[in-house]
């Protein structure tokens, strides 16, 4: 009869349904569901665009103004040649006989950031607009230094800048100050920056930036649809702008338009073909999408052009779990945990699809790793106690259902897991007590095991 007691706990495993604890829906089903928040590339980075932070260089020039010396010429004429020690020279000697040289103090504030001493020019640029406060550049030269070093009174100069005439391109000059307004105002008011970056995008129709802006802003603050919108204006006008398309797939992910995604990805791959982040985000979403046959080779084209990702290692191996190529799901499961040999969710996983392939000594021994690892998972102690039976390792199956029983409420399966147990040890009375309390809870949802169960009481009841 000992024997019989084996074939329960295997057809326990397969006909206790809802019971068991090596449930597939935990891996086939979790970690697909963090698509909504793994964006693996994102147009966030668009908010620091070159245009923020680099300064210009021309301003406007006065008529036969006295201030522009032949020195001051001199000055100007090395700066061009980017022959900074000459420019340099000659203009500390400009503002020492002009301290009132708003075009020397200027230039000098150019050739400051461009040699990496941001505080001094931030200093010349403060001169150059007290001298001359209506010159455009000095005000968006130092509202742009002051945001450099994420200083807020660039603001109050971003906004000078916008009020005043640009010396030419003034259009393209004002959207310039605009922009990088918005980019100030961004983290604190968002409202007006939105306001900023919408003014850019009237005075420059048909620049992309200040659309992608706006898209970035619009997603940080949970409005998806203006944020594709945004996303979708920038692609239009540029359509090889992988930022953009890049945008419309995030916000539309985020929204759960799986289809705007999908197209959006594949654009993006269009111009980005290696791009491993993306091969692995189209995947996701075509799981989603119910398409997993088609989802799967984008996901292992991104291993492949980036291995050593063990989330997307987890995430294929729950593709291949629902298919049921279980073969193919401990394999993915294998290499991410030679990578990340300390988590204990990997190891777990590893166990459940190793349970799947009935190779229940390399399950119980990865359910034992995660076990030392994170000892507090009941769901796990449980299914190292029905590998444990399965491997006739009768002592390890009642220390992991009464690990289980401190966490867990006991259940059907624990119970008859138990009562097997005992039975194999002959303790014949505890075996007896588990064996009563599973046929109390199992309610003729489980006939082939109940049936078992009360023919083993029948031979073991006179043996207590």
């Amino acid at each position: 009869m000992l024997s019989e007691a084996k074939h329960l706990c295997i057809s326990r495993h397969k006909n206790l349904a809802g019971s068991s604890p090596c449930s597939e829906v935990r891996i086939a089903l979790k970690h697909i569901s963090l698509i909504v928040v793994l964006l693996v590339f994102t147009a966030c980075s668009l908010a620091q665009s070159s245009q923020t932070h680099t300064t210009v260089r021309k301003h406007r020039e006065a008529v036969d103004d006295p201030i522009v010396t032949p020195e001051l010429r001199q000055a100007e004429e090395a700066l061009d040649h980017k022959d900074f020690p000459a420019a340099e020279k000659l203009l500390n000697q400009a503002v020492a006989t002009n301290p009132s040289n708003y075009r020397a103090w200027f230039d000098l504030g150019f050739l400051l950031n461009a040699t990496g001493r941001e505080k001094e020019s931030i200093e010349s640029y403060r001169k150059a607009v007290t001298t001359k406060p209506d010159l455009f550049e000095a005000s968006l030269n130092l509202g742009l230094m002051l945001a450099k070093a994420g200083d807020p009174e660039a603001e109050k100069y971003l906004r000078a800048a916008t009020a005043l005439q640009p010396s030419s391109q003034p259009e393209k000059g004002l959207a310039r100050a605009w922009l990088s307004l918005g980019q100030v105002l961004k983290a604190s008011k968002p409202k007006e920056a939105l306001a900023a970056f919408r003014r850019a995008a009237e005075l420059e129709p048909k620049d992309p930036e200040p659309h992608l802006s706006a898209g970035v802003l619009l997603e940080q603050q949970n409005d998806y649809a203006g944020a594709m919108k945004e996303f979708q204006q920038a692609a239009d006008l540029d359509p090889n702008s992988a930022e953009a398309v890049a945008g419309v797939a995030n916000a539309a992910i985020k929204a759960q338009q799986l289809d705007v995604a999908e197209a959006s990805l594949r654009k993006y791959l269009a111009l980005n073909p290696q791009s491993a982040t993306a091969h692995v985000q189209l995947g996701r979403v075509l799981v989603l999408l119910n398409r997993a046959g088609e989802g799967l080779p984008e996901l292992e084209k991104g291993l492949q052009l980036s291995p050593g990702d063990p989330p997307a290692e987890k995430e294929i191996a729950a593709i291949y779990t629902r298919l049921q190529n279980y073969d193919e799901a401990a394999r993915h499961l294998q290499s991410a945990v030679q990578r990340s040999p300390q988590d204990p969710e990997l190891r777990a996983l590893l166990g459940e699809s190793l349970v799947k392939l009935k190779r229940y000594p390399e399950a119980q021994d990865q359910f034992v790793r995660s076990l030392k690892l994170k000892p507090d998972q009941g769901d796990i102690y449980g299914a190292l106690a029905f590998v444990a039976s399965q491997n006739q390792n009768y002592p390890l199956t009642l220390q992991a259902l009464d690990a289980r029983a401190k966490l867990l409420p006991e259940i059907a399966s624990t119970y008859f897991l138990r009562a097997t147990a005992y039975d194999h040890l002959r303790n014949y009375k505890l075996a007896a007590e588990n064996y009563h309390h599973f046929l109390e809870v199992a309610g003729d949802k489980f006939p082939d095991q109940e049936w078992q169960a009360k023919h083993r009481l029948i031979a073991i009841e006179h043996k207590r």
